[in-house]
């Protein structure tokens, strides 16, 4: 295969990455930006998304693609639930104290990974994607007659990847616009802004914070529940997912939902590329060594203001 075909296939499995970890870091950038607290738990509500989709997926008749749309539903408001759960139970009893949140979505992390452990058990459990027809793509190249397109030439994509970028483009969108516009973001954020003010002016800060963790949980079980058809569902599957969300937030600029964005696509694409043409490990640590050096030269992140 020519460089080019190499660079549409890097490309297109760049911008399935790009949309999975935007998902995945808007919601951890979301936590952190409205209540300063570090959920360092937020990978596995990636994993029991991806393990609630196989669950509702094998337990629903009807075809992969009602089994799938079950799943879709029900994962992310279950996980979503659990999470507002645990911000009562846990995070609220400890003051939301930055140094114990640590702690305690560690403690989390253990919790939820070994109780999906003993539940469901050690072994990756796949899901069928809805549809998954191949789309063969043209080219531009020399032919007999001279330049033209190619088509087909040998590399095609899934229907079912493009439906996980253009699921996660209408979500994202859908997110900036509710935060922008609706009575919860605009509470969201005056909490976020001041959460002393927004108390005195009689905003229930309490039930903000328990829906912003059950937001940002839920958007990592989307991402969870639209990648288990590429990549089997398991319960160590967060590990990964955390690593990648905490570096495109970092990259990004904590708490800053546009800087996030920015970074995952970044990423995603930097790191399609690299896997395509060199190795998916160097993919990583060309990640790991971006992040250094965002941190040496700009710690506030992409978007963030010039430190003071």
């Amino acid at each position: 295969m020519q460089f080019g075909p190499h660079l549409v296939l890097a490309l297109i499995e760049g911008a399935v990455l790009s949309a999975v970890l935007a998902l995945m870091a808007s919601g951890l950038s979301l936590v952190f930006g409205v209540m300063r607290v570090v959920n360092v738990a937020h990978g596995e509500f990636f994993m029991l998304g991806a393990v609630t989709a196989w669950f509702v997926a094998a337990g629903t008749g009807g075809g992969p693609a009602i089994a799938f749309a079950a799943a879709l539903v029900v994962a992310p408001l279950a996980v979503g639930t659990l999470a507002a759960l645990a911000d009562g139970l846990v995070l609220k009893r400890i003051a939301y104290d930055p140094e114990r949140t640590i702690v305690a979505t560690i403690g989390l992390l253990y919790i939820l990974q070994q109780a999906t452990l003993m539940t469901f058990g050690p072994a990756a459990r796949p899901v069928e994607p809805p549809f998954n027809r191949r789309i063969a793509l043209p080219w531009i190249g020399q032919t007999d007659e001279g330049w033209g397109l190619i088509w087909p030439w040998g590399l095609s994509v899934t229907t079912y990847k493009l439906f996980v970028i253009a699921a996660a483009v209408v979500v994202l969108v859908l997110l900036r616009r509710g935060l922008g516009r609706t009575r919860a973001g605009l509470l969201m954020r005056a909490t976020q802004i001041d959460r002393e003010t927004a108390l005195a002016f009689g905003i229930p800060v309490g039930r903000v914070y328990a829906l912003t963790f059950g937001l940002g949980a839920g958007l990592a079980a989307l991402a969870g529940v639209l990648v288990v058809p590429l990549q089997q569902a398991h319960y160590l599957m967060g590990g990964d997912a955390l690593l990648l969300s905490f570096i495109t937030v970092i990259i990004g600029g904590l708490g800053s939902l546009g800087g996030t964005l920015a970074a995952a696509v970044l990423i995603g694409m930097s790191e399609g590329i690299i896997s395509v043409f060199f190795s998916p490990t160097l993919a990583k640590i060309a990640a790991t060594l971006l992040v250094a050096f965002v941190l040496v030269f700009r710690p506030q992140g992409l978007s963030g203001g010039p430190p003071r």
